[in-house]
């Protein structure tokens, strides 16, 4: 089975960038899960998830969010997201958590929100 999501990373100054593509679902959410542990693992405390190529976001992928926005607070870090779709921000307002994550319009607002 293909899981719908591409997953690519680069090292910026204040952050890791997490650039994803495709669907953040219940067969996807594992894949990018095991992804954010590792470079938090490696030191990653400042994880920023690029949502420009997301084009549908689960309940599943909601909880991974969540999870992973307390265990980098726990580090002292933070879990930035941005470029979130209309479609994708709908579904992350109709649970409430546009109040618990940190979402940005762009990628520069979301690397400036780190310092």
């Amino acid at each position: 089975m293909s899981v719908g999501l591409n997953i690519t990373t680069e090292s910026g100054p204040t952050a890791t960038i997490v650039r994803i593509e495709g669907r953040l679902d219940a067969a996807s959410a594992p894949l990018l899960e095991r992804k954010l542990l590792k470079l938090s693992e490696e030191g990653s405390k400042n994880i920023l998830l690029d949502f420009s190529q997301v084009n549908y976001l689960s309940s599943a992928g909601m909880r991974l969010l969540l999870s992973t926005t307390k265990k980098l607070k726990a580090m002292s870090g933070a879990l930035h997201c941005c470029s979130v779709g209309e479609e994708v921000m709908e579904i992350i307002k109709m649970a409430g958590f546009e109040r618990i994550l940190h979402i940005f319009p762009t990628e520069r607002e979301a690397l400036q929100g780190f310092k």
